[in-house]
């Protein structure tokens, strides 16, 4: 009795062979490539696009986009050009740059090395661009 009966063998459902997906395409690093003549094709999505601020763009340190938006709130004028915040942030990058470049030499010629705001004092009274 070891082997069932014929009647029994025909309720037992019929196994399927498994389904093998498709193999997939040689290894590429980047899978754009796999695809021939893809190389310079459409633009990426803006989705996987990296942003970058106006301030790296100009090579500043000086918040462009904060400058901008202090200009548009000001109400200095009803509309402001695209131009106007970098440059404003590449002039105040420069004057905080010289100042405390000149605030570091007055530091150091007092034997400190802290800038007080005594040494920016100096700097600006003792600058004609300044004072």
């Amino acid at each position: 009795q070891a082997h069932p009966a014929p009647s029994a063998i025909s309720q037992i459902p019929a196994i399927s062979a498994p389904t093998t997906a498709p193999a997939p395409p040689p290894y590429t690093a980047n899978p754009k490539m796999a695809i021939a003549g893809s190389g310079r094709g459409k633009a990426k999505p803006a989705a996987t696009a990296k942003s970058v601020s106006r301030s790296s763009k100009a090579g500043l340190q000086f918040p462009v986009g904060r400058v901008a938006r202090y200009l548009k709130v000001g109400k200095y004028a009803q509309r402001v050009g695209a131009g106007a915040p970098v440059y404003l942030a590449a002039v105040l990058e420069y004057l905080a740059a010289e100042t405390l470049e000149l605030a570091g030499n007055a530091a150091r010629d007092n034997k400190k090395n802290r800038i007080v705001p005594r040494h920016i004092q100096l700097v600006v009274r003792n600058d004609e661009e300044l004072g």
